[in-house]
């Protein structure tokens, strides 16, 4: 982006004209005509002409070339120059005593403007090329306004877009409170989810735009726990059955509350978002909660927060339990001692759990292994 506004700001303007013609009494005469609006370039033959034109080709506002030269002749000339893709960027004019319909139709269409008859008359020829000139200026012209317009388009974009991820992150962060968390854990399962889906095959299929999102969707996992009670949220202690039916409810209202939110409807993260908060809870053999889905029922994304959340809480201090040592925590993992996850998935967390457990290296030795 910032490099598109650089080439708008740094153009340079085209107020020269390219005479290629091997006559030089023909290139004096075409010269004397148009000096008085434009600084005038001259060029012996096709070979010199090209050398100007690639030289200067941001300064040169339109080319009179002549078609009968030794060397390279003008079609030619024309011809390389369609190649490069210059004739949508400079109008040439072809000055030319042979009107055989040959020669005018390849001219026309390879791309030439026009084709100007010798002897040439001066008012008219004058008047044409001005003309032409004119035009493709205001066409460029036009092109910067929009890109310029665009630029500004997608400045904004980026701005709502960062809003927008900023107040999902303190509503995650504004819920991690109330569990006595700075909010931690929620960026936490975000750059865990993010790691393990750049960094190994489970993510393989997954885009960088796709992965962006799901990372971002993350933060949203535990919504639902603004609807429970500080009395289950916060309990030190074991929960009895019917606590934990109110806890497992967060999933639901989670979606509810998702689904609440006219904004984030709008969302690319959307769908994953609500997908991740639904079924962040499911388990590989089907007992997990609220749907117990099983296997490949459960969406990639829902089941790599899973995990993530799983050794995020392991790791970490929580209120009804202290933090475990590391090997503890990737031996309950391995051994499903809380809930099977899909072995592919355990396969390549283990491969950059390392990583991983970085992330934990500058918390306080209280609140974590």
């Amino acid at each position: 982006m910032e490099q598109m506004y650089n080439r708008l700001i740094n153009n340079t303007v085209a107020d020269s004209i390219l005479i290629v013609d091997d006559d030089p009494v023909n290139r004096k005469i075409l010269g004397k005509l148009f000096s008085t609006f434009y600084t005038i370039i001259e060029a012996a033959d096709g070979y010199a002409g090209m050398d100007q034109i690639l030289d200067k080709k941001n300064q040169i506002c339109a080319i009179l070339l002549d078609v009968m030269m030794p060397g390279m002749n003008g079609i030619e000339v024309v011809r390389r120059l369609k190649e490069l893709g210059l004739l949508e960027k400079i109008p040439v004019f072809l000055i030319t005593a042979d009107n055989s319909t040959n020669v005018m139709k390849e001219a026309y269409e390879l791309g030439v403007m026009d084709v100007i008859s010798k002897p040439v008359v001066s008012y008219m020829v004058v008047r044409r090329v001005r003309s032409v000139v004119e035009l493709f200026e205001a066409r460029k012209h036009l092109s910067s306004v929009v890109e310029s317009q665009n630029i500004a388009l997608l400045n904004q974009a980026q701005k709502i877009i960062q809003l927008n991820q900023g107040m999902i992150e303190a509503l995650a962060t504004a819920i991690e409170f109330r569990n006595e968390d700075s909010g931690g854990h929620v960026q936490r399962i975000s750059k865990i989810t993010r790691l393990l889906l750049e960094n190994t095959v489970f993510g393989a299929d997954l885009n960088y735009k796709e992965i962006n999102n799901i990372a971002l969707a993350a933060v949203m996992h535990d919504v639902g726990k603004i609807t429970i009670p500080d009395a289950v949220l916060t309990k030190p202690g074991k929960l009895t059955p019917e606590e934990f039916k109110i806890i497992q409810t967060h999933t639901t209202n989670g979606v509810a509350i998702l689904e609440s939110i006219p904004q984030l409807r709008e969302s690319e993260i959307y769908d994953y978002a609500c997908d991740i908060a639904h079924h962040h809870h499911e388990r590989w053999d089907g007992k997990g909660y609220p749907d117990k889905l099983a296997g490949d029922a459960i969406s990639p994304w829902a089941q790599v927060v899973s995990l993530a959340d799983v050794y995020d809480a392991l790791s970490c201090k929580q209120v009804y339990k202290p933090a475990f040592p590391r090997k503890q925590v990737l031996e309950m993992i391995s051994t499903g001692q809380c809930g099977l996850f899909n072995p592919r998935l355990l396969d390549s967390f283990f491969s950059v759990e390392d990583r991983i457990y970085e992330l934990y290296q500058e918390l306080p030795e209280s609140q974590c292994s």
